[in-house]
């Protein structure tokens, strides 16, 4: 039913000219707070991918992982953003932290969140605060 709706409401809006130019129609529904969460944890899974090859591991906690998926959501786009977000607020960081040898072979890297901001740190280090 949402689709015809959909496809009534361009009718009103388009040229048939133009309708029948395009191929297919497909109509998105909100993400709910659960789908988001899981699309959070498919990107991250691709930066764990990547740095298992240079012999490090990551645990990113669930308050991180709500953090991203709330930065990285956006009601109009979806979460197209989510990509830029993890993007600028883990891969760049820990590139960053590799290059300057913070994170080296056998470590295990914690992301979290504290106040409003993404910080990585060594498990081991985590662990002794």
């Amino acid at each position: 039913k949402m689709k015809e709706k959909v496809l009534e409401e361009l009718k009103t809006v388009f040229r048939p000219e133009f309708l029948n130019r395009i191929d297919a129609t497909v109509v998105f529904h909100t993400l709910s707070k659960e789908h988001i969460r899981k699309i959070v944890e498919l990107q991250i899974k691709d930066v764990e991918e990547q740095l298992l090859l240079k012999g490090v591991t990551m645990e990113v906690t669930t308050e991180a992982k709500d953090w991203l998926g709330e930065k990285g959501y956006d009601q109009l786009f979806g979460a197209r953003p989510l990509r830029r977000v993890i993007q600028d607020e883990i891969e760049d960081r820990l590139s960053d932290a590799l290059l300057e040898e913070r994170f080296t072979a056998g470590d295990r890297v914690l992301i979290d969140v504290q106040n409003g901001e993404v910080v990585l740190t060594k498990a081991s280090e985590a662990a002794a605060v």
